[in-house]
This record gives C-alpha cells, sequence and structure tokens, in this order.
C-alpha cells in the first residue's frame, strides 16, 4: 500500500504539493487565532491569517526556488513577531516547512547558512522590535530551535537519500561486474575448448590423412607396410575419438549422464613427444628431437602448453610443408622453456598467407595464457621456424584440465 501511495506521489507532485499546503494553512490558521487570543495585547487574528497564507502560497514554489522561499517565510514570521504575535511551532509552520525543502535539495553549509539567518532576524525582531514584553526564552530561543530543528531534519533526510541512492548504485555495479566476469569467464572457457577441439581435430585428422595417402600408394608395391600403416590409422583414429570425447565432454554438465562419474584421462604433456613423433612417423614425416640443459619437472600448464604447440606446429609441417623431415629443439636454461621447431620445406606452402591461420592463432593463444611469447616466421635459408619461451614461475589457469 505504501508503495502505491508513493508511486502516485511520485507521478502528481503538484496535487501533493497543493493538499500538504492546503493543511499547513489549516494548522497555521489556528495557531493565528489562538495567538491572538492568548495575547496580553488586543490583536486582530487577520493580518496573521493574510501573512499564513502568503507563506504558505510560496511554498507551491519550493521545488524550484527553495531560497526564496525561506526568504518569503522568514520575512513573513518577522512581521507576525513584530506585531507582538509569539512564534509559536504553528506560526512558523511555513518557514520550518520551507527550510526542511531547502535541506533536502541544497547542501548542508547552504541549508546551516540560511538557518542561521532565519533565526538572526527572528531573534533581532524579538529582541528590537517586539511591542509586547515577552519572555525573552520564548522569542528568542524557542523560534531558534524551531528553525534549525526543520533545517537538520532536510539535512538528514537529504543524506540518507544520497546514501540509499550510492548504496543502490553500488549495488548494481557490482551486479554488472559479476555478469561481466562471468561473461569473461565463459569466452575464456569456450576459446580454451576451442582450441583444444582445433588440435585434436586438426592432429588426428592431418595424421589420419597422410596415412591413409601412404597406405594407398603402397598397397600395390608394399602390402605388408601397407598393413602396418593401416593399423597405425585405426589406433590414430581411435585416439582421436578418445580425445574427442574427453573434450566434448566437458560441455556437458548433465550429472544425470552415464559418462558424469567416468574418470577423465591425464592431460598430455611432453613426456608423450616419443609417441607423437613416432606417429608423424608413420605419416611420413620424420622429427628429430633434441634437449639441451637440464629437463625439470614442469608444472602441468605448461606441460600441456609445450605439448600442444609442438603438435599444432608438427601438424603444420605434415599439412602444408613439402618437406618429409621437421626438428624440434627444447631448451630448459634459466627457469623458462624454450620451444624451436623447424622445418627446411618449401616456405611459400608452409603456412596458409599472412601467418595468421587458426593454428598458429591458437598457439599464441596458449603461450600467452601461459605468460610466454610466441614467434613464427619463414627461414631466412628456407622452410618456416615456430620458436616459443614459456616461463616455469608462471601461475596457470585452468589449462591442465583433462582433454
Amino acid at each position: 500500500m505504501t508503495t502505491h501511495w508513493q508511486r502516485r506521489a511520485e507521478r502528481h507532485p503538484r496535487v501533493v504539493d497543493t493538499t500538504a499546503v492546503l493543511m499547513l494553512f489549516a494548522f497555521s490558521t489556528a495557531g493565528s487565532v489562538v495567538s491572538s487570543m492568548v495575547s496580553p495585547a488586543s490583536l486582530a487574528a487577520w493580518p496573521a491569517i493574510l501573512l499564513s497564507a502568503v507563506s504558505c502560497a510560496a511554498l507551491l514554489l519550493h521545488r524550484g526556488r527553495p531560497r526564496s522561499v525561506v526568504a518569503l517565510a522568514t520575512l513573513c514570521a518577522m512581521v507576525e513577531g513584530a506585531q507582538g504575535r509569539l512564534l509559536t511551532p504553528l506560526l512558523l509552520g511555513p518557514l520550518m516547512t520551507a527550510l526542511y525543502s531547502l535541506g533536502v535539495r541544497a547542501d548542508r553549509r547552504t541549508t546551516h547558512v540560511w538557518a542561521f539567518g532565519s533565526a538572526s532576524l527572528l531573534v533581532a525582531t524579538a529582541l528590537f522590535a517586539d511591542p509586547i514584553n515577552h519572555n525573552l526564552l520564548l522569542t528568542t530561543v524557542n523560534p531558534t530551535a524551531w528553525v534549525f530543528l526543520s533545517a537538520t531534519l532536510g539535512s538528514s533526510v537529504r543524506l540518507r537519500r544520497a546514501y540509499l541512492a550510492a548504496v543502490h548504485a553500488r549495488a548494481e555495479h557490482a551486479e554488472r561486474t559479476r555478469e561481466e566476469e562471468a561473461r569473461h569467464r565463459v569466452a575464456q572457457e569456450r576459446m580454451r575448448i576451442a582450441r583444444e577441439l582445433h588440435d585434436v581435430v586438426a592432429h588426428h585428422l592431418a595424421l589420419a590423412n597422410a596415412q591413409a595417402s601412404t597406405a594407398a600408394h603402397l598397397s600395390r608395391t608394399h602390402p605388408d607396410r601397407a598393413s602396418e600403416i593401416l593399423d597405425n590409422l585405426a589406433a590414430t583414429t581411435a585416439s582421436a575419438l578418445r580425445e574427442l570425447k574427453a573434450t566434448v565432454g566437458l560441455l556437458r554438465q548433465d550429472s544425470d549422464s552415464d559418462d558424469s562419474d567416468a574418470p577423465l584421462a591425464p592431460a598430455p604433456g611432453l613426456a608423450g613427444l616419443h609417441d607423437l613423433t613416432a606417429a608423424f612417423a608413420t605419416a611420413g614425416l620424420d622429427v628429430a628431437v633434441s634437449v639441451e640443459g637440464q629437463p625439470r619437472q614442469l608444472p602441468p600448464g605448461v606441460d600441456l602448453t609445450a605439448f600442444r604447440i609442438v603438435q599444432e606446429a608438427l601438424t603444420n609441417v605434415a599439412k602444408h610443408a613439402a618437406t618429409s623431415t621437421a626438428h624440434v629443439r627444447l631448451v630448459h636454461f634459466a627457469g623458462r622453456l624454450t620451444i624451436t621447431i623447424t622445418d627446411e620445406g618449401t616456405t611459400a606452402v608452409t603456412v596458409p598467407a599472412s601467418g595468421r591461420g587458426f593454428g598458429l592463432i591458437g598457439m599464441r593463444e596458449r603461450a600467452h595464457s601461459a605468460g610466454g611469447v610466441l614467434q613464427a616466421g619463414p627461414r631466412p635459408e628456407g622452410g618456416f621456424e615456430v620458436t616459443c619461451m614459456l616461463p616455469l614461475h608462471h601461475r596457470q589457469p585452468e589449462e591442465s584440465r583433462a582433454t
């Protein structure tokens, strides 16, 4: 119910102001009549009623001109005091309302300055223009207290509203931040899974295509070797299916799924480099691996990143380079791992134009996520080279999840 009336009041502010002014005029009129009746001197009530009407009518402008309304209400109160009327809260109602409105709309300093000015003028009127010898406490302390009380109340309401608005703004900002962070995390996870899918599909399809082509070529001249390559092809496709199932399984969070409790395969790393090069060898690409420095236990994220970069670089060699050899060089030195993959194929067909294929993009993203850098480009002496530097102390994101 309160909310309903608040909404109606916000839609019809003039109606609310008019109703409040009429009620205030009724109380002020009653105060004028009472003041005239109890005054020691014979005072007519109509001047006080007229002054109250002027003050209350001015309150209709309090939203746009609060200072002018305070000035006019103070002047009317001074005239009433100069007539010998005791300034009771009923007679000071228009002035108190004007100061409250000023406190709600102006800063604290402005409100206090105007309240002090109004109180000073009322006290001066009581001291020097009061024709009736009223008690000084009633003519000075009483009006001053009511004036400052209304001004302070208005300032408090303004501060309370500002505080609630700030709390509401902070809550909205926090909610937007949480939503943006959630969207950012979802985007990062999608990019990570997209890289995994690309690496798995591109590598195994390129390897399977090369093995199938080699087997078809040898099926007539060397059927025994063709049979061996076909066995390797079956192993390649089976491995591809396993990795695809594990990667796609990350996208399925159905707790009722039969595979939800199945253990995930360990993430690949440089320990599987021998199997990787052996698989490429069956497809006709001989890979030489050299290790320099003292090998050490790699963090899981760095290990996975290094393996995927080597895998993708060799896949690009098998797909694009007109060569049958490649070289992988691993250098462990000063807290970092440097990986270099080179080939001596024809530069013009090693990578897509401008070197902006999805494979290179994925390798750069992987290196960046591990805190490293990756460079790729043609070699001056021919062929292509991919160089990646990975720090071993970088704190990895959740990149080591099973794929």
